[in-house]
């Protein structure tokens, strides 16, 4: 009598399957598609994908880096890095490119360029003709971001109407525009930040060191840990402390935190983000603090 072996599917080889058919969706059904790729865990896991996908061809998009300038080093290393080991095209467009142009006005070099990021981008799809974006957003991420469809079209003006986008039933995609709009595309947004880690451990992914434990000078500042840095220096008043932290997430460095944690593996990791109930956005990122609708706001003007 024979017996049959069952593969049991887990869910991270659902979550994968999903996201490679979306990429290769976006690949067969757009003309000018780029994967947004900035060095941080979210974009890594997005080319990850994009290698399962089509490896051991090149990726038929090239990745776009919208840098602030105001990264942290070892995440831009890393980013530049990673491209050059997969000999894969990554054009980086500046928001400080577009200060000097006049397009974005700030009121201080240490204000955070978060949201100018949008003006950048949008002249980036404009210079490249872009018609579908790919990002690594999620939808636990924050309240606006869980708005998104996986296909999120964009108008001729670059924005985003919560109100106006199209039903994606039964994982049909609509995805026709005219010239000048455009599409924004979420692969992994049905991920989570715990199935982010476990497929990090999964894949073995290496990662910016700033994700692990390691001892930095910090400022407490409204309940955060703000990193000492030439952009976020200690206010009257404020002392300077050394703590053991990590970077949940990475982006601008003037509204970027670390958090307080001993976690130095993705196994530590793991563990640690099954026991918290607060988002890593909520935990980490000043610019979230102000207001709850700012995300929405920005995304409606074009941010990612």
């Amino acid at each position: 009598m024979s017996s049959t072996t069952v593969h049991t599917q887990s869910h991270l080889d659902w979550l994968e399957a999903e996201a490679i058919y979306i990429m290769r969706e976006v690949a067969a059904e757009c003309a000018r598609p780029a994967l947004l790729f900035s060095g941080g865990k979210d974009s890594l896991v997005m080319l990850r994908i994009a290698e399962k996908a089509f490896r051991p061809g090149k990726f038929p998009f090239p990745l776009l880096h919208i840098d602030t300038e105001h990264n942290f080093d070892e995440v831009i290393q890393f980013r530049d890095q990673r491209a050059a080991e997969l000999g894969e095209q990554l054009i980086v467009r500046s928001v400080e490119d577009s200060i000097k142009r006049g397009t974005v006005k700030l009121r201080a070099e240490t204000d955070s360029r978060n949201a100018a990021q949008s003006v950048t981008l949008l002249e980036a799809i404009e210079e490249f003709q872009f018609d579908a974006l790919m990002g690594g957003a999620r939808r636990d991420e924050e309240k606006a971001r869980a708005k998104e469809r996986i296909f999120s079209f964009r108008d001729s003006f670059g924005q985003w109407d919560p109100k106006a986008q199209r039903p994606e039933l039964w994982d049909l995609y609509n995805t026709k525009v005219h010239p000048g709009e455009h599409m924004r595309v979420f692969p992994i947004s049905n991920w989570t930040e715990l199935d982010v880690w476990q497929y990090i451990e999964r894949e073995n992914l290496g990662l910016p060191s700033i994700y692990y434990a390691h001892e930095r000078d910090v400022i407490r500042r409204n309940g955060l840990l703000v990193p000492l840095t030439h952009l976020t220096p200690p206010r009257e008043g404020e002392t300077v402390e050394k703590a053991v932290v990590r970077f949940r997430t990475v982006g601008d460095i003037t509204c970027t935190c670390p958090v307080a944690s001993t976690a130095d593996s993705p196994a530590a990791i793991i563990a640690e983000t099954a026991i918290t109930d607060i988002t890593e956005r909520g935990a980490t990122r000043m610019d979230d603090q102000t207001s709850e609708a700012s995300m929405e706001r920005r995304k409606k003007e074009g941010y990612f």
